[in-house]
């Protein structure tokens, strides 16, 4: 077919087919436009105020570094009392973005002096910090280690990307004119100063692996804030500070392009044996759940040890001894949840009665004493509250039972010949009335009412013929 023809063709193609294919087209092209106007950084950019407000807020001098004190001294006393919010009360008071965004732009728009400028504010910043906590918790009385400390000694590659992602968040926000409350929220995610007042803490207390494991986090914190800025700064074309020397260029950024690579590195490797332990901890928690069980037995406490010398597994039993068949066929159902080079130990209480009291923990064994201690109260209370239920009622019944009915009668009609009957027995009164002294003794007369002056005697001659004057004394018209 020539090539005349084929436009024939196509000229006589549907003019509504046109109209899709354009209309599709056009749909596409708003898409992007769409999208571009969506995730566009650029507009709105204040690149000299910008450049102006990090530089401002590096120097630590003044009032600056007496907040960095303050919001120190908070941070290490929520650390030490394991308080989240005053934890976060810290973060948010704290001037430590101020260095390492100034080296982020330093590096972005190839600033050598603000570089300086920024890296000895920023050892400033540390020493200031690592002086105030350390000193802090060493004049503390508080020296137990918390979770919220123990939580900053081992970062992980995880730390990397929330220091990326907050960092962009960050400097974007920074960027623009109108300012939000996303630096504060930055520092909160990045966690800058918990790993200082961490780092103090291990300085304090002499403790290398906390020192080192805590300053290693807030090292990989920083430096991946000032690659997120250094990015940001880079794509929104802040203008660049030309170098004398090209060669001396070369060497600095090759110089802090090695130094991050250096930080990043041992991250990965710490997060890969975080992965391998949370896998771990996994497969341990469903082998107990689902394998560990003996009529008779229960768990009392259990162990799951994840450590580069071996993995265990401790479990400590009461009741019934599970016999050595079922524990070897515990053993053997280790392989089904990938925990083949893991060590079972099971101690049980009929015959390592003294190893298990040994290595129970001290709270394990408290919460022991205080179950049984409190199951025992209430037990006690109730049998309590039982027994004196019961001897209030044998009290009540003993009072009616032993009133002499009958020779009181015969007595009173000698006495009183207008008694006709005399009855004894428990009555009901209102809730608002006490029933301890309800034992009455109802006399039916055949002169009603009875005059003062005979109920007055009647009364008397009944509490000296009983002997008591636990009871009531009701005068009834006679039946």
């Amino acid at each position: 077919m020539s090539d005349q023809t084929q436009d024939d063709n196509r000229g006589d193609l549907d003019p509504e087919l046109k109209e899709v294919g354009f209309s599709f087209k056009r749909i596409i092209v708003s898409l992007i436009h769409l999208f571009k106007g969506t995730f566009n950084i650029r507009a709105g950019a204040q690149i000299t105020d910008t450049i102006e407000g990090i530089r401002k807020d590096i120097s630590f001098k003044g009032h600056n570094s007496w907040i960095l004190v303050f919001s120190i001294l908070i941070a290490s006393i929520g650390l030490n009392v394991n308080s989240i919010p005053v934890i976060i009360g810290a973060m948010l008071i704290s001037p430590l973005m101020g260095p390492i965004l100034g080296l982020g732009l330093a590096v972005g728009t190839n600033d050598w002096e603000t570089l300086t400028r920024s890296l000895k504010n920023f050892l400033v910043m540390v020493i200031i910090a690592l002086t105030t906590s350390s000193l802090y918790f060493y004049l503390s009385p508080l020296e137990e280690i918390t979770s919220e400390l123990l939580s900053r000694v081992k970062p992980t590659l995880l730390d990397v990307f929330i220091a990326i992602f907050g960092g962009l968040a960050g400097i974007v926000a920074g960027s623009r004119k109108e300012k939000s409350n996303v630096v504060p929220g930055v520092a909160i995610a990045t966690a800058l100063m918990p790993p200082l007042c961490t780092a103090g803490y291990g300085l304090a207390h002499a403790d290398s692996s906390i020192f080192f494991g805590a300053m290693y986090l807030f090292l990989l914190n920083s430096v991946f804030i000032c690659i997120s800025t250094y990015l940001v700064i880079r794509y929104l074309r802040f203008p660049l500070k030309e170098f004398v020397d090209r060669k001396g260029e070369m060497r600095i950024k090759v110089s802090i392009w090695v130094f991050v690579g250096l930080v990043i590195i041992p991250s990965t490797f710490i997060f890969y044996d975080v992965i391998k332990e949370t896998i771990f901890n996994k497969n341990a928690r469903e082998f107990i759940a689902q394998e560990v069980y003996y009529e008779g037995a229960e768990i009392i406490n259990q162990k799951v040890v994840f450590q580069p010398e071996g993995k265990k597994i401790e479990l400590f039993l009461i009741g019934e001894r599970v016999p050595s068949g079922t524990l070897e066929a515990w053993k053997k159902k280790l392989n089904t949840y990938d925990l083949a080079d893991t060590k079972l130990t099971i101690h049980q209480s009929k015959d390592e009665t003294g190893e298990i009291a040994g290595k129970l923990s001290e709270k394990v064994k408290s919460g022991i004493i205080s179950d049984l201690y409190e199951k025992n109260a209430e037990i006690l209370a109730n049998k309590e509250q039982r027994i004196a239920f019961l001897e209030n009622e044998i009290s009540r019944l003993t009072r009616v039972d032993t009133i002499p009915v009958n020779a009181l009668y015969k007595e009173a009609r000698v006495l009183y010949p207008w008694v006709k009957n005399i009855q004894a027995g428990q009555l009901s009164g209102p809730k608002s009335v006490s029933t301890d002294k309800m034992n009455s003794v109802l006399v039916y007369c055949t002169l009603y009412p009875v005059s003062k002056v005979d109920s007055a005697k009647f009364s008397t001659w009944m509490d000296a013929r009983l002997n008591s004057e636990e009871h009531q004394l009701i005068f009834l018209r006679g039946k």
